[in-house]
């Protein structure tokens, strides 16, 4: 059997609070010819998301947790080079969970052929068209139960999950969607690009003044990336049997000590409120009813899905530690 030399950033040490360029290696490594049923696969896009921060810690969780001195993973793009399946062939565009490496052999049930035809870019396939599209799908109209017509918040609403998000709102009929962002680019973008109703930069004041002033008549559903003075803002604002779906904190990701919960949750009794969290990875079966309504909005020039792409596989770290400090507009991915 013959080796290729491949390349692949792994873990080499926890991070405490936020991460560091230390907390990384690039290393070399051999990667074999295919084995019968297998295939060889050149990584062209990788993605890199907030819930990787999580699996940095030693601690349980949905998925578990990166370990140290091993390679790190996550959704990839790649090309098919080499295959001894009669399923996936060479030249086929792949998706997998094998990124933060150039080149990985794997089984053939473990990728998806991919069809890219239709998409100004492949690397659509890891945001608006895969992952972070089905979140916000799902998280809007499974878990919060949107219906036309409703006040629509989002917070990180020009990130990968919260611009779609507010874009699948206004495509499904919501009176008024609201966007909070970190920066005065990104609220220029929430509402001159994906079309928010309003926006603001939450740190030009209190949110819990923002959104009041930005939905003075009050929200009925609330989509969480942020947590923190997020939800208890949002937790004021709420209507009656209004609804919240829990889709991330990334407040307290790098926190070092305990987060204190919102202070007015008892709001929640009265107003009769609904907080659900979900994982994507359970609602899976959504996946064609999503495809089936974005690809159409895509190809009819509705939906907006820009990427910010980072080149090279060695700053796929620096690209990680930046979706983290909120450095990107739409869907962070590193480009190999």
């Amino acid at each position: 059997m013959t080796t290729q030399t491949g390349h692949e950033i792994r873990l080499a040490s926890r991070p405490h609070g936020w991460p560091t360029p230390e907390n990384f290696a690039l290393v070399t490594v051999e990667v074999p010819d295919p084995g019968p049923g297998q295939v060889l696969i050149r990584n062209t896009y990788m993605s890199v998301d907030p819930y990787m921060r999580g699996r940095m810690n030693d601690v349980p969780s949905y998925v578990p947790p990166f370990q140290v001195d091993k390679a790190l993973d996550g959704g990839a793009l790649g090309e098919v080079i080499a295959s001894n399946s009669d399923r996936v062939r060479v030249g086929d565009t792949v998706m997998h969970g094998y990124g933060w490496r150039d080149l990985v052999v794997l089984d053939d049930k473990r990728v998806r052929v991919m069809d890219a035809r239709g998409v100004p870019s492949p690397s659509v396939l890891l945001g608006a068209l895969g992952m972070p599209g089905l979140t916000a799908y799902v998280g809007l109209l499974d878990i919060a139960a949107f219906q036309p017509g409703e006040a629509v918040f989002v917070s990180g609403a020009a990130g990968a999950v919260g611009s779609m998000v507010g874009q699948i709102a206004k495509l499904r009929g919501a009176a008024r969607v609201v966007g909070s962002a970190g920066s005065a680019e990104k609220v220029d973008y929430c509402v001159n690009k994906l079309g928010y109703d309003a926006a603001f930069n939450y740190r030009d004041g209190r949110v819990k003044d923002l959104l009041r002033d930005a939905a003075p008549d009050g929200i009925d559903v609330y989509f969480d990336n942020v947590g923190g003075d997020h939800l208890t803002a949002a937790i004021f604002s709420l209507k009656r049997n209004g609804r919240v779906a829990l889709c991330g904190a990334i407040d307290q990701y790098n926190a070092t000590a305990p987060v204190a919960g919102p202070p007015n949750l008892a709001l929640a009794v009265g107003k009769r409120l609904t907080l659900r969290g979900y994982i994507v990875s359970d609602h899976e079966s959504r996946m064609p009813d999503f495809l089936a309504e974005a690809r159409v909005w895509l190809r009819d020039g509705k939906l907006a899905c820009d990427d910010t792409i980072v080149d090279g596989l060695a700053k796929a770290p620096e690209a990680f530690i930046g979706l983290l400090r909120g450095e990107n507009t739409g869907k962070m991915v590193v480009k190999l």
